[in-house]
């Protein structure tokens, strides 16, 4: 056993046998994945489950991925997406960083840079996530609040950490 956090994906993409490839390799990695085959999975998925990073597909019949990353976001705004696509435009991938996206990677997606732009991204996710819970527990030090007030910004960062 590692120190190594587990990082939680997301992996999304209407391409069966990518997804199944990914899966498996970062399954013997150690990280945990759930794979969704269109974005309304995806967000479906995403409000019952946390998830670190999420692999999204650009272009997906239904929800294409440039709105399931906005969708994605709405749920856990801390969620780091990566977006693959077979389908490489400036275009597109000004579109998706218009959603913040983390990083751009074309297909057929090189596994070693996938696997090193997952892990930049969960540091990234930490590090916002860190900071929130840092000023979430400066203003409930502040506050001087009572009993109520405690609960409640509890409440909120087990919001921000995705615990249940």
């Amino acid at each position: 056993m590692t120190d190594q956090p587990t990082i939680r994906i997301l992996l999304v993409d209407d391409e069966e046998t990518l997804l199944e490839f990914l899966s498996k390799r970062l399954l013997k990695q150690g990280y945990t994945v759930k794979a969704a085959f269109s974005g309304e999975q995806a967000l479906s998925v995403a409000k019952d489950e946390h998830f670190d990073v999420a692999v999204v597909d650009l272009k997906m019949p239904g929800i294409d991925g440039v709105e399931t990353q906005k969708r994605l976001r709405q749920i856990q705004p801390f969620l780091q997406c990566i977006v693959l696509t077979g389908h490489g435009s400036i275009e597109t991938a000004l579109e998706s960083g218009q959603q913040e996206a983390f990083q751009y990677l074309l297909k057929p997606v090189d596994y070693d840079n996938l696997t090193v732009a997952i892990k930049k991204a969960y540091e990234k996710k930490m590090k916002l996530q860190n900071h929130k819970f840092k000023e979430q527990v400066e203003k409930l030090y502040a506050s001087g609040m009572g009993t109520h007030g405690i609960r409640k910004a509890i409440s909120e960062l087990r919001k921000i950490y995705g615990i249940e």
